[in-house]
């Protein structure tokens, strides 16, 4: 886990997306499907956000969720991402045991 959350937050994008997703309803424009707190938000906005491809969002947010700080839910043909605060909790204490 070390490795994986070492790099997962060694993007200033990937930063921008956990702090946009701890309220989400102020950071992006309301989505047709999906709630925006409890489905999580579509992976089009993040990339729109972003201001950069899906493709380029998805690899961002991929690393997140092998890192266990986003978890993804899929609706239709979209996936939806929102933190997971538990495994963020988790990510803390790693980081508070190792320092």
């Amino acid at each position: 886990m070390n490795i994986l959350l070492g790099s997962a937050l060694s993007s200033p994008k990937r930063l921008l997306v956990m702090q946009w997703l701890k309220d989400p309803a102020s950071h992006f424009r309301p989505q047709q499907d999906g709630d925006l707190v409890s489905d999580g938000v579509c992976l089009l906005l993040i990339a729109e956000k972003l201001g950069v491809s899906p493709p380029t969002a998805s690899a961002h947010l991929k690393i997140l969720c092998e890192a266990g700080l986003l978890t993804s839910k899929r609706i239709g043909k979209w996936i939806f991402y929102r933190r997971d605060e538990p495994g963020i909790r988790a990510a803390k204490k790693a980081l508070r045991e190792m320092l």
